[in-house]
């Protein structure tokens, strides 16, 4: 019997963490949280780029994905056309709807998906609320990424996919803009003030980046905060090299996120970076926080969840 418990259940919220091996991590507790057995039709929601491929990957480990960066398998690009070559040797099946439909038709996806469910079996649907029009059935579960990453359980009264794609769409622009900003301070600190990445670690705030520093270290926050400025005054390009690198104007960084930033430094509005570090005593950090937009803010309250406000379900 379905846990009725879930069908309380509006919305959970999640940070949309920097790193695949974090994403993929924060996609296991996603679904020991909130999966369950009976869902089989499973709707993904957010941008090119936005880590939905690993987040699938941490929640349903093992499987196969049609549109994988490392093997790219003809049989599972064809998928949709083949549909009978294959249903009876897995319980789960991954499609893309955005990559499928440069290869097949939209009426052969959607017979695939209706196949697959009529067998029972579990389909995991990147870019949902393209193909939700044509299929006209919601999915049991959708997960949608941006700068946050947002958890629902669609009743008869939504949230439709286009809703919840419409909310990440929106914050990813502030993801990418503080992880841009967040790989000009950490060339900075390791290249011109000397401190090495050993000494802390990322972290999350809303519209922002933390980088939390195991001991209260030296740091000049006024020279920080004006060589991040010149930093993103001069335009730089920033571009992906590989799944560890980005490239920021002619100098190539180490990155866990490689394809979370904005293409030019100079999209990177209204930064602020804090002078001086917040300390947390809950785990006795010292926090080195960047702000995007709204600097004015309380930064005590700075997480409040307004996501509903921003973006009208």
């Amino acid at each position: 019997m379905r846990n009725l418990i879930q069908e309380y259940s509006v919305s959970s919220q999640y940070y949309a963490p920097r790193g695949k091996e974090r994403l993929i991590f924060l996609g296991e507790q996603i679904a020991q949280q909130h999966l369950h057995y009976n869902d089989k039709l499973i709707g993904i929601v957010g941008d090119s780029g936005s880590g939905k491929s690993s987040l699938i990957k941490g929640m349903f480990p093992g499987l196969e994905l049609s549109n994988d960066d490392d093997v790219m398998s003809p049989r599972k690009i064809m998928q949709a056309r083949n549909i009978f070559e294959d249903l009876d040797d897995a319980a789960s099946y991954h499609i893309d709807v955005r990559f499928a439909m440069a290869f097949v038709q939209m009426y052969e996806i959607v017979d695939f998906i209706q196949e697959v469910l009529s067998r029972k079996r579990r389909v995991v649907i990147e870019h949902f609320n393209l193909i939700y029009p044509a299929l006209g059935v919601n999915a049991d579960i959708i997960v949608g990424i941006g700068e946050e990453i947002i958890v629902t359980r669609p009743s008869i009264f939504g949230p439709l996919p286009q809703s919840i794609y419409k909310i990440v769409n929106q914050s990813q622009r502030y993801r990418k803009m503080a992880h841009s900003a967040e790989e000009l301070t950490m060339r900075i600190l390791e290249d011109e003030m000397e401190i090495s990445p050993e000494f802390y670690y990322s972290s999350d705030i809303r519209c922002g980046f933390v980088l939390r520093f195991i001991h209260d270290i030296e740091i000049d926050f006024g020279y920080l905060a004006h060589r991040i400025d010149e930093l993103i005054a001069e335009a730089l390009p920033i571009s992906y090299c590989d799944d560890d690198h980005i490239q920021i104007g002619k100098w190539v960084q180490v990155c866990d996120g490689p394809r979370i930033h904005m293409t030019n430094t100079a999209e990177i509005e209204d930064f602020y970076l804090i002078r001086g570090f917040v300390h947390d005593k809950k785990t006795n950090t010292y926090c080195l926080v960047g702000l995007i937009g709204d600097t004015e803010s309380d930064l005590s309250n700075r997480n409040t969840i307004h996501f509903f406000k921003r973006n009208s379900l």
